[in-house]
């Protein structure tokens, strides 16, 4: 679909916030008119377009991508990164579109949302003794791994139990980024 055409069904639009913005690589954000639906790490256009077919597919919805600073559905959580990144945002406050989460998954995200805050961690067994799942660590790692709205819903604030890192969709050096951005780790020298 041509970027200035608006479609004419249920809305997903999208974009691709630029790596030299973020510090971690591009973002691709989409929202629904409920919210922020996706955001995925590394979005280069091959990763991106895979990405927007998926949700089109998913969510039934015509994608649309409007020129950079034209953006309806994603002004905000344009905005909120940016502030977030420059050290100025420590709690996103957009709604959220929950609809490619759900269960256990959705219930860890939403404790996790909720209880962890800018600049703090959470082991993966403390977050599944929260949601009254003590022994789920490993169901709680899967749920980090499938979570549609890392950074936002900040996944990578849950580290191992016995204080390694853990893993991390976006990868263990974006991981690391976000935490020293946090003051969680110092930065890193090279």
């Amino acid at each position: 679909m041509d970027s200035t055409e608006r479609p004419r069904g249920p809305r997903l639009e999208w974009t691709v916030v630029a790596g030299d913005c973020t510090g971690i690589g591009p973002l691709l954000l989409a929202a629904t008119p409920e919210g922020l639906v996706r955001v995925e790490f590394h979005a280069g256009p091959d990763r991106a377009s895979a990405m927007i077919g998926a949700l089109v597919s998913r969510l039934g919805a015509d994608a649309w991508r409007p020129a950079p600073g034209r953006e309806v559905l994603l002004a905000e959580p344009v905005r909120q990164l940016a502030a977030y990144f420059a050290g100025a945002l420590r709690r996103f406050e957009l709604p959220l579109d929950w609809r490619l989460s759900a269960g256990f998954n959705r219930q860890v995200l939403q404790e996790l949302d909720r209880s962890v805050p800018y600049g703090a961690v959470v082991g993966y067994g403390e977050l599944a003794a929260r949601v009254g799942r003590p022994g789920a660590a490993q169901a709680v790692g899967h749920a980090m791994g499938s979570n549609p709205l890392p950074l936002v819903v900040a996944c990578h604030r849950v580290v191992e139990n016995g204080g390694g890192i853990g893993g991390f969709g976006g990868g263990v050096e974006t991981k690391r980024r976000l935490l020293a951005l946090e003051g969680v780790l110092p930065e890193l020298l090279f």
